[in-house]
Order: structure tokens, then C-alpha cells, then sequence
């Protein structure tokens, strides 16, 4: 009798909770939602209710798993694709964000992203991610790790826009939720929809096509950039078949950031920390069969390997160079050993960090075009001849643009916009063992915390010399010129 009971009743709160007529449903919210929504007794509460109404002048708010989404932020600041004037899709020689002002988060204590899923935590990445977005969207920060409260004092922001590819695939809906409960009227942007419908625009709809998708694991092991280009393509209205060939690309964006499971320089001999590419021929793996077509640069220890009777017994990378032709190659590869008569016509950059090294991507596509096997060019069939790689960082700014021109938001200052960076830093205070030599959370700590705690593992404070190393700011320096101009004071 309670059996029946029970599933009469499940079936009745079921049925309050699902579409029926015009009953809409019910979105369910993950719990650092909640509590930004409900719980004033919640470190998370966000007092929704008193949000700026008028926020034309508020900055633009932008963040990523890292100082490597700055490749999005100077997107933002470069950008001269509209008539400031009109509005018209016309350059005119004045970047469109002139006057603009901008918080970046990097969420670098917390990084990488695309490691949450293979560890079994993707909750705990939504969390991370709707984190991000109550940062930019509340008012305060941490000056240093050792505050015990948010002294700080900051603007809120008119618009979200999600740098990374991996927190748009896990967090985007999310976001999405809590900004329609919040009624503050603040949109959100993702890459992954915005670089999807870049890669569409003016292809023949009659034709087939093969695009290339290069991403972390996680937002390939997310779907979401497949998904996302049937899903469009379905909508436009295409007839051919499109192949998405898929390259996870391990440790590609942490060697871009330096860390040490992936890239350590000064090594000479393979390392047991290592947690990158291995040497197999199984997929993702470095495949000692093809190992002249990766063009490894070797010097200074961008490779370390062992050999055993003049073969390889093991290899590793050891640079972010390398990382990168690996992993197109092993794309281009794929494609080619699929039998597929469709060539690649664009490869979709899926992570904010890999412009970092596009002369090296560049180089590479041309190294693969001229490479001959038998006297034969094996790849030309392969990569189409008007081939481009797609920065979704590029048409996700057009699309910010686009979103507060139409709704009257853009500030049109006439001084000079202001960039003001934050990053994330563990909290000062953890236990020994939950930090390694460097200062950063250990691996199996990052990894291994649970969603819907108060607990306060990592802090939010201005970029700095401080938490930001030498290499780091000098990478900053040379490939995000306009960025760094506007914070170096800072550092």
C-alpha cells in the first residue's frame, strides 16, 4: 500500500513539474544557484534585486579558465568590423569597444577546465563556472589571499561573455538560468555558438563538408561543438552531409599556461608526473609510425624521449609548440585514415588558448600539404585549398556588439575605456597537502572537491606580479599587446 502511495504521488509531482498545456516547466537550478537566488545566509547570495537598472555604462564583463581567454578579451578591444556611427557591418577605422569599459576574470587557480569531466567531476565544473559569473556580476574582491572578507570594491557588469569554450559547453545553460530568475535584464554570450556560426556562414548548403573541431577533452567529450554545428546547419537548411572530426586535444591549453603535469622546462629525460601524450597507437596517443609527420621541433627539450635498440621507448612534449602540431596532425591524420573523399575546408579552434600558437598551426597545415610519402602528397587531398582555421573569440565579440547596440547598451565614451583584470588564487590557509610546491592546489585536491559546500578553496584578487609569473606576463606582453597596455601598470 505505501509502494502504491508513494508512486501515485511521485507521478502527481511529476506532473506539477512537467509542460502540460500552458503550464510551463520548471527549471531546475544547480545549488550555487540556489543560494545566489534564495539563501541571504549563502557566501553566494546575490542581492538580484537592488542590480543597477540603468547599465549602458557598467563594464563588459568577460572571463576563462585562464590568463590564456585574453586572446578573447583583446578581441574585444581590436574589433573594427561595424560603422561606430550607423552600426552598419562597415570598418571604420575606430575599434567598435572604444570608450568601453571591461572586467576579465581568470579563473587560473582552478584551471583547467577540461580536466573536470575525465575526473568525474562536471558538476563541480558548473559550479565553478556559475561561480565565475557571480563574480563579474557582484561588486567586491579580495585585495590578497589572506583577506578574511572581500574588501574590495568593484562595478558590476551589462553582459557576460564566456571566453572559454569548456565552461560555455558545461555552464552556459546554467548561467542562462539564473540570469532569466535573477530579472536583472544582463545577457550571456558563449563561443561555442558564436565560432559554430562563423564556420556555416557562405558555404554552398548543396555541398558536403568536413570540419575539424580541435578542443580540450572536456568540451569535446561534451558534444557540445557537434552538436551545436548539426543543430545550426539543420536550422540553415543544408542538404550535404557535414563530417565533424573531433581532436581532444590533451594538455595542448595547460602547456600553453605552463603547468608543470605537462610541460616542465629544463627536463632532459621523461618524467613519471607527466600527464600528456604517450607514446601507442591507439587514439590520442603519439604514434611512432608517423613520428616524422609531427614535425616535433627537438630543441631545447621540446621533446624528451628515451630509445631502446634505436627505437623509441618513450616520448613526451615538452612544449606548447609541439603540443599543437601534434594535435593537428592527429586530426588531419584521423580524417585521412577515414577514407573520407570530403576535405577539410576549416578546423574550429576550441579553446581561447591555441591562437597563442596559430603561426605554429599555420605552418604546420602548409608542412602537411608538401609532405610526401612514396613520392606521393598524401594530405593534399585532405585539406582543402581554401582551408582556414575558425578563432571563435573573433565573431563572439561581433556578437557581443551586435546584442548592445540592439538594446541601447553600448556606453560610447568619448576617453579611453579601462581593463580591469582579476585572478583566482588559492585561499590562503589550506591545509599543507592540499597545495604543492609552487603555491598551486595539488591535482587531486582541484579535482576532488564536491559541489554545494560554503567552502572557500580559492580567492579572486587583481592580476599581479604578485600571483602572476615572469614567462606568463611577458607571453602576455608579446601576443595580447593591446591588453597588457591597459593593465601593465597593475602588474
Amino acid at each position: 500500500m505505501r509502494v502504491r502511495y508513494f508512486a501515485l504521488a511521485l507521478w502527481a509531482s511529476l506532473l506539477l513539474v512537467s509542460s502540460c498545456g500552458d503550464k510551463k516547466e520548471v527549471e531546475v537550478l544547480i545549488p550555487v544557484s540556489e543560494k545566489a537566488l534564495e539563501d541571504t545566509s549563502s557566501i553566494f547570495y546575490a542581492d538580484f534585486a537592488s542590480y543597477p537598472q540603468e547599465r549602458g555604462r557598467l563594464p563588459i564583463g568577460g572571463f576563462d579558465s585562464g590568463t590564456g581567454g585574453l586572446t578573447g578579451q583583446e578581441k574585444l578591444l581590436t574589433l573594427d568590423e561595424f560603422d561606430n556611427i550607423t552600426g552598419k557591418p562597415l570598418p571604420d577605422g575606430v575599434p567598435d569597444f572604444a570608450g568601453e569599459n571591461f572586467i576579465y576574470l581568470a579563473d587560473d587557480a582552478n584551471m583547467p577546465y577540461g580536466d573536470y569531466d575525465a575526473a568525474g567531476k562536471s558538476d563541480y565544473l558548473r559550479e565553478l563556472v556559475v561561480k565565475d559569473a557571480l563574480f563579474l556580476l557582484g561588486d567586491s574582491y579580495y585585495n590578497l589571499a589572506v583577506d578574511d572578507q572581500p574588501y574590495g570594491v568593484k562595478e558590476q557588469v551589462k553582459i557576460l561573455v564566456i571566453a572559454c569554450n569548456t565552461a560555455t559547453a558545461y555552464g552556459l545553460a546554467d548561467i542562462e538560468k539564473l540570469l532569466e530568475r535573477s530579472r536583472t535584464g544582463v545577457k550571456v554570450i558563449g563561443v561555442i555558438n558564436a565560432g559554430v556560426r562563423a564556420t556555416l556562414t557562405g558555404l554552398d548548403k548543396t555541398q558536403n563538408y568536413a570540419i575539424g573541431v580541435m578542443a580540450t577533452p572536456g568540451t569535446i567529450s561534451s558534444g557540445a561543438y557537434e552538436r551545436t554545428i548539426r543543430q545550426m546547419a539543420a536550422e540553415q537548411g543544408f542538404e550535404g552531409a557535414i563530417t565533424v572530426v573531433n581532436q581532444p586535444a590533451l594538455g595542448f591549453a595547460n602547456a600553453v599556461d605552463g603547468v608543470e603535469d605537462y610541460v616542465k622546462p629544463g627536463v632532459i629525460l621523461p618524467r613519471e608526473e607527466y600527464r600528456g601524450p604517450v607514446l601507442g597507437k591507439g587514439d590520442g596517443d603519439i604514434n611512432p609510425s608517423i613520428m616524422d609527420r609531427y614535425d616535433f621541433d627537438f630543441s631545447k627539450g621540446g621533446i624528451v624521449y628515451s630509445k631502446m635498440d634505436g627505437e623509441y621507448s618513450r616520448v613526451q612534449i615538452n612544449s606548447a609548440d609541439n603540443y599543437a602540431r601534434f594535435h593537428l596532425v592527429s586530426l588531419v591524420e584521423k580524417h585521412r585514415k577515414s577514407g573520407s573523399k570530403t576535405p577539410l575546408t576549416h578546423i574550429i579552434l576550441g579553446c581561447t588558448h591555441y591562437p597563442y600558437h596559430l603561426e605554429v598551426l599555420e605552418e604546420t597545415v602548409e608542412f602537411l600539404r608538401n609532405y610526401k610519402k612514396d613520392g606521393v602528397y598524401i594530405y593534399r587531398n585532405v585539406i582543402a585549398a581554401d582551408f582556414k582555421f575558425i578563432d571563435p573569440a573573433q565573431y563572439t565579440a561581433m556578437e557581443c556588439y551586435t546584442l548592445l547596440r540592439e538594446s541601447g547598451e553600448l556606453a560610447y565614451r568619448v576617453e579611453k575605456g579601462a581593463l580591469y583584470p582579476y585572478i583566482s588564487i588559492p585561499a590562503y590557509g589550506l591545509p599543507v597537502e592540499n597545495v604543492d610546491k609552487n603555491g598551486d592546489l595539488t591535482y587531486d585536491f582541484k579535482y576532488g572537491r564536491e559541489v554545494g559546500t560554503e567552502d572557500v578553496t580559492t580567492k579572486v584578487v587583481p592580476f599581479s606580479s604578485r600571483y602572476i609569473d615572469q614567462s606568463t606576463i611577458d607571453r602576455m606582453a608579446r601576443l595580447v599587446p593591446e591588453s597588457y597596455e591597459m593593465f601593465k601598470e597593475r602588474l
